[in-house]
């Protein structure tokens, strides 16, 4: 199948400011783009690109004062097949894990491990180790917390989201990737496009996903929190500890973001044919 996935963001700055953009699919999909999915800014700026320590592509710019649009469209192609489950994948001891793992046992900036380490022994400690495991924390975050796009807040932790108990689809992740980590399962935080193929549609409007993925068994696996079921066409654009490391747009200025929109469609002729 193929998915049309893209966005238009609107900003207004009232001086140049300098910006990072974290808009690619990430290279790991780069091979499935059948059409590219290039940045396109109005009016025409500069764009140069770099790698950060986790692999993600970030496209520098500095927006004029006034309006600038950053766009993208792109074509993507996908398997059409929910997400992997594995119920009988391990868990690898921790002295086993890879060095590049690691990084992702340990708490960050909005995964505070020290503060929800005793809960996680005590919800999960008897809980078989592996996709088990991970399948109850999934479940209790998952009824734990209430979705609504009014409860998002910029500075909300994983300890933050289990006391209030609600939070949007990153709260979901942040929360569910802490508890892995404290029953030293590494986990880290994935952001991208995640259309509504295979489940009822959504009235509300389209949004960047979250999601997290944990390590068992010498690979990564993706898991949801939110939706807690396998979900067909995840698009991943970036990942990290939490979402410090992945914001959409980093912006080093005064700013206001005056228009957003995000499509992620399945191609239904594509399903026609198939």
């Amino acid at each position: 199948m193929k998915i049309r996935v893209g966005y238009e963001l609107v900003y207004e700055c009232p001086q140049p400011t300098f910006m990072i953009l974290m808009l690619n699919v990430h290279y790991s999909r780069v091979s499935d783009l059948v059409e590219p999915d290039h940045i396109i800014t109005s009016p025409q700026i500069p764009l140069t690109g770099y790698r950060d320590s986790f692999g993600n592509w970030c496209t520098r710019i500095v927006a004029p004062a006034g309006q600038i649009t950053i766009s993208a469209d792109a074509l993507v192609r996908d398997s059409g097949q929910p997400d992997a489950v594995r119920p009988h994948a391990r868990q690898t001891p921790v002295e086993q894990l890879p060095d590049d793992a690691l990084v992702f046992l340990l708490a960050s900036r909005y995964c505070e491990t020290d503060r929800l380490m005793d809960t996680a022994w005590a919800l999960f400690g008897s809980t078989p180790a592996g996709w088990p495991r991970v399948q109850a924390i999934l479940d209790y975050v998952h009824q734990r917390l209430t979705f609504g796009y009014e409860y998002a807040s910029a500075t909300k932790t994983a300890f933050d989201a289990h006391e209030e108990g609600r939070g949007v689809c990153r709260d979901f992740a942040h929360l569910a990737l802490t508890l892995c980590r404290c029953m030293n399962i590494p986990a880290r935080y994935c952001t991208g496009y995640l259309g509504d193929i295979g489940v009822p549609r959504d009235p509300a409007p389209m949004d960047f996903s979250a999601w997290f993925e944990a390590y068992l068994d010498g690979r990564w696996y993706s898991f949801d929190a939110r939706h807690n079921i396998p979900r067909i066409g995840r698009v991943v654009m970036a990942r990290g500890r939490d979402a410090t490391d992945v914001p959409i747009v980093n912006t080093f200025g005064p700013h206001i973001l005056a228009s957003f929109e995000v499509w992620t469609d399945e191609m239904q002729a594509d399903r026609v044919a198939a």
